[in-house]
């Protein structure tokens, strides 16, 4: 599933294009496609057509974009597949195209977004804005974020990210320090690929408790995620097929990065003990076995 650098590198690619743009026309191919939508297909259009678009926003892996003059927001979650194109008036996109919009930008260019889908999971809504303390999501100053995405916290990226606070809610926690680092209510844009990559650079096994952690080892991992995110932005995103690409088709190429995730049966990079891969809460985990112990449970 697309984790937080893949979500910011379409943020990056949209903005410029959509920002001040407005919708023409939509067209809705597949109505699973705002299965987050509340109201039929006609709604989703006549809310849409017409509507001035504003710089899109995110807050960890989920993406937004508000309407102008308006306290809504056009909501969209990729999923495990979905991708958000840019084309032009004659791009039909393939034959996963779900939703097309056609826009006009503000510099008076057509445009299109079409929202590619293979396995569905993904959706467009449009979603009503509410307002929070200080910015809703990267991107913008504007303090409101979609009422669906409310409950997200904010990611280590954000400027108004509060490591004391975040600190003492996981150290205060009886669990497992991976799944604190998915808890998308706790720490939000982290997912199985970069939690891997963090607790590798710490040199923490993915099951250490989150009580036993000091306030320092805290710091330095999530220093490590916030280092291995800007990381893979740099390099476009992680991608291994197809389905992870940016605006323009683009893959990612972090996967040529990683130091762990992905890598079992290579030597560890740093004391080239051989990775594992170990089954984990119906996914996987990457892991040294000589770097990142098994902790002794009490």
């Amino acid at each position: 599933m697309p984790e937080l650098p893949e979500v910011e590198v379409v943020r990056l690619g949209l903005a410029p294009v959509v920002a001040g743009a407005r919708v023409e026309s939509v067209e809705v191919f597949d109505t699973r496609s705002l299965k987050r939508h509340r109201g039929p297909a006609e709604d989703f259009r006549h809310r849409l057509e017409g509507a001035r678009l504003e710089m899109p926003l995110r807050r960890g892996k989920f993406l937004w974009i508000p309407l102008r003059a308006n306290d809504q927001a056009l909501v969209c979650h990729l999923g495990m597949s979905g991708q958000v194109l840019l084309g032009d008036e004659s791009s039909d996109f393939g034959s996963h195209l779900r939703i097309r919009l056609d826009l006009v930008s503000a510099e008076g260019k057509p445009c299109v977004v079409g929202f590619v889908d293979q396995r569905i999971f993904g959706s467009m809504a449009i979603d009503d804005l509410v307002s929070v303390e200080g910015p809703g999501g990267w991107g913008s100053d504007d303090p409101r974020i979609p009422r669906a995405v409310s409950h997200i916290a904010r990611d280590p990226l954000d400027e108004a990210f509060d490591l004391d606070a975040v600190s003492a809610r996981v150290r205060g926690k009886n669990t497992e320090i991976k799944r604190a680092l998915l808890d998308q209510g706790v720490i939000s844009g982290i997912g199985n690929i970069y939690a891997d990559e963090a607790l590798w650079a710490t040199q923490l096994h993915y099951r250490y408790p989150t009580n036993r952690l000091s306030k320092k080892t805290f710091a330095l991992l999530i220093q490590n995620v916030k280092d291995v995110l800007v990381k893979a932005l740099g390099e476009g995103g992680t991608s291994f097929d197809q389905q992870y690409v940016n605006v323009n088709g683009k893959s990612g190429y972090f996967s040529h990065s990683l130091m762990a995730y992905g890598q079992q049966g290579l030597p560890c990079p740093r004391c080239a003990s051989i990775l594992v891969r170990e089954p984990w809460m119906n996914r996987s985990s990457h892991r040294c076995p000589r770097c990142q112990r098994v902790p002794r449970f009490r």
